[in-house]
C-alpha cells in the first residue's frame, strides 16, 4: 500500500553507451605492470653484478698496465690472467648475454591475443566523438574529464587530443578534426609538454578549418604555420591557394578588403555540424540529454501505478508485480523488482563468456550482421542454460500474459563507452517481409526490456516520435507492444538506446512473436485497436 501511494503521488504531482569484457583488460594490465617491475628488478641485479666485475677489473688492470712485465713476473698473476681470459671473461659474457626480459615478453605474448587492435582503438575514439555530439560536451571540458557522475578523474593530453583530431581528419570528418586540433593547440599554448609538434597541429587544423568554409581563419592559421616552419612546402602552397580563393570571393562580393579572422577559440557552436543519414538526429539527441520530453501535466494525470497479478496467475497471487505507467499512448509500462540482484549477477555471469559485437537483421536478406549504428556486445541465453533463465522467461510470460514459447532467446547486451543503438523499429515493416521468416513465428508483437544496471550518465531509452525518455533503473523492466491488434506495426514505437556517457549499461531483451498469442491477445478489426 505504501509503495502504491508513493508511486501515485510521484506520477500525479511531479513532472518527472563494452565494459563487461574490458574489466578483464584492467586486470591483465595490472599483471603486465607487475611483470614489468620484475623485469626491471632482474635487470638491476644483472647490472649490479656487471658493475661489480667492472670495478674489480678496473683496479686490477690499472696495476697490471702500469708495469706489465713486473706484474707478470709474479707467477700467480700470470696464472690468474690466463684463468680470467679463458674462464672468467666467458662467464661475464654469459652474464651480459642473459635476457631478463624473457619472462616479461612471454607474459606479453600470452595477453597480447586479448589486446584491442587498431579498429578497437578507432572505435573508442569515435565513441568519444559520439558522446561529444549527443551530450553537447565542449572539447575543453571533455579533455579535463569534467563529466557528470564520474568517480575517477581522467584527462586528455595534447597528444591525445591530436590523435582524436587526426582520426576524425582521416575519416574526412573535418568538423570534429577542428574541435580536437583546436583543443590540442589550446593546451600546447598553455605550456603543456607534448611529443606532437605545433607545426603538425596547425597543418591539420588550418586545412580542416578551410574545409569548414572559414577562409580568413584558415589563412591566419596557415600564416602561423609558415612563421614556425618557413620551409614547410605544403603550408606555403596552401597559403597562396587560400589567399587566391579569398581574393576571388572578395572581388565577387565587390569588396577590396577582407575582414580580420575571428580570434575567438573554436567551440561547439562555431561551425554547424554537418547533417547525416538520421533524419531525427537532433530530436533523438535532445531526448538523450533529457530535453524535449513531451510529458504534459494532462498526460501525467493519466498515468497510474498498480499491482499486477497476471489476471490472477497463481505465481503472482502472493507476490504481485509492481507496475507503473511510463507513457499513455502508446502504452509503455515499467515493472519494479522484475529481477533480483542475484538473478542479474547470474545472467551476467552466463553471458560474459559469449559476449560478441551485437548484430541487426538485414531487412532484405534476414541475415544477422553488424552495423555502425548499433554499438554494444550481446549474447543469447536459453532457458536450458540455467534455472535462472527459465525462471525469468516464466516471469515474463506471467506478467505480460503472452506466451514466450515462440519468443526469441533472452538477449543480454552490454553497452560500454559510447555504446548505443540509434533509432530503429523492433518489428519488421511491409518492405521487409522476410526479416523474421526463418524463425517461422511471425512478427515481433511486443518488447520486454530488463534493466540490469544503473547508469551514472546517459543510456536512456528514447522514443523520438512522441518524445519519451525512459531512464535505466536496475532491477526494473519496461514493456510495450510493437504491433496493433490488427497486426499492423505501430510506427510510433521507433526507439533508441542513447549512448552511455558514464558507466556501464546492462540490459536483457525478450522479443515476443505473434505465433502463440492468438488466444492471449485476440486480433482487432482496426489498426488502432
Amino acid at each position: 500500500i505504501i509503495w502504491y501511494l508513493d508511486c501515485f503521488f510521484v506520477i500525479i504531482f511531479v513532472l518527472s553507451p563494452f565494459i563487461g569484457q574490458m574489466t578483464d583488460l584492467i586486470f591483465a594490465e595490472r599483471e603486465l605492470v607487475q611483470s614489468l617491475k620484475e623485469y626491471i628488478e632482474a635487470e638491476e641485479l644483472k647490472l649490479e653484478a656487471v658493475k661489480s666485475w667492472a670495478d674489480k677489473l678496473d683496479l686490477l688492470t690499472r696495476a697490471s698496465t702500469s708495469d706489465p712485465e713486473g706484474f707478470l713476473a709474479h707467477p700467480v698473476n700470470a696464472y690468474k690472467l690466463m684463468k680470467r681470459l679463458n674462464t672468467e671473461w666467458s662467464e661475464l659474457e654469459s652474464l651480459v648475454l642473459q635476457d631478463p626480459s624473457d619472462g616479461f615478453i612471454s607474459n606479453m605474448s600470452v595477453h597480447r591475443q586479448y589486446f584491442p587492435d587498431e579498429e578497437d582503438e578507432k572505435g573508442a575514439a569515435k565513441a568519444l566523438l559520439r558522446l561529444q555530439d549527443t551530450y553537447k560536451l565542449d572539447s575543453e571540458s571533455f579533455s579535463k574529464g569534467k563529466l557528470p557522475g564520474v568517480r575517477y578523474n581522467a584527462e586528455l593530453t595534447v597528444d591525445d587530443c591530436f590523435d582524436m583530431g587526426k582520426l576524425a581528419y582521416n575519416e574526412n570528418d573535418y568538423y570534429h578534426s577542428v574541435l580536437w586540433m583546436q583543443q590540442a593547440l589550446r593546451q600546447m599554448d598553455s605550456g603543456e609538454d607534448a611529443k606532437t609538434l605545433k607545426a603538425d597541429i596547425l597543418d591539420y587544423l588550418s586545412y580542416s578549418v578551410y574545409q569548414m568554409g572559414d577562409l580568413p581563419r584558415a589563412i591566419e592559421l596557415t600564416r602561423r604555420l609558415v612563421a614556425i616552419d618557413p620551409s614547410h612546402q605544403r603550408a606555403g602552397t596552401n597559403l597562396r591557394y587560400f589567399e587566391r580563393l579569398l581574393s576571388k570571393e572578395l572581388r565577387d562580393l565587390g569588396r577590396s578588403q577582407q575582414e580580420p579572422a575571428d580570434e575567438r577559440p573554436i567551440q561547439l557552436d562555431t561551425y554547424e555540424r554537418p547533417k547525416d543519414y538520421l533524419p531525427e538526429r537532433e530530436v533523438y539527441e535532445a531526448l538523450c540529454r533529457g530535453e524535449g520530453v513531451k510529458m504534459t501535466p494532462k498526460r501525467l494525470s493519466r498515468l497510474f501505478c498498480r499491482y499486477q497479478d497476471g489476471n490472477r496467475n497463481p505465481r503472482l497471487l502472493l507476490k504481485p508485480m509492481k507496475e507503473e505507467d511510463e507513457w499513455d499512448s502508446p502504452h509503455i509500462v515499467r515493472f519494479l523488482e522484475a529481477l533480483s540482484d542475484e538473478e542479474i549477477e547470474k545472467i551476467k555471469e552466463l553471458a560474459k563468456p559469449n559476449l560478441a559485437r551485437a548484430t541487426v537483421r538485414d531487412p532484405n536478406t534476414g541475415v544477422l550482421t553488424v552495423a555502425h549504428y548499433r554499438v554494444s556486445k550481446s549474447a543469447w541465453l536459453e532457458g536450458e542454460d540455467d534455472p535462472v533463465i527459465a525462471r525469468v522467461n516464466q516471469r515474463i510470460e506471467d506478467v505480460t500474459g503472452l506466451s514466450v514459447n515462440t519468443a526469441e532467446l533472452l538477449q543480454v547486451a552490454n553497452y560500454g563507452v559510447g555504446g548505443q543503438y540509434e533509432p530503429h523499429y523492433d518489428f519488421s515493416r511491409k518492405d521487409e517481409p522476410d526479416a523474421f521468416k526463418s524463425l517461422g513465428t511471425g512478427n515481433r508483437v511486443a518488447t520486454f526490456l530488463n534493466y540490469m544496471s544503473d547508469v551514472e550518465a546517459g543510456g536512456a531509452t528514447v522514443f523520438p516520435d512522441f518524445g519519451a525518455a525512459i531512464w535505466p533503473r536496475k532491477g526494473t523492466a519496461v514493456f510495450w507492444y510493437n504491433l496493433f491488434k490488427s497486426g499492423e506495426g505501430d510506427y510510433r514505437t521507433r526507439h533508441a538506446a542513447c549512448p552511455v556517457l558514464v558507466g556501464s549499461k546492462w540490459v536483457s531483451n525478450k522479443w515476443i512473436h505473434e505465433r502463440g498469442q492468438e488466444f492471449r491477445r485476440p486480433c482487432g478489426l482496426t489498426e488502432v485497436d
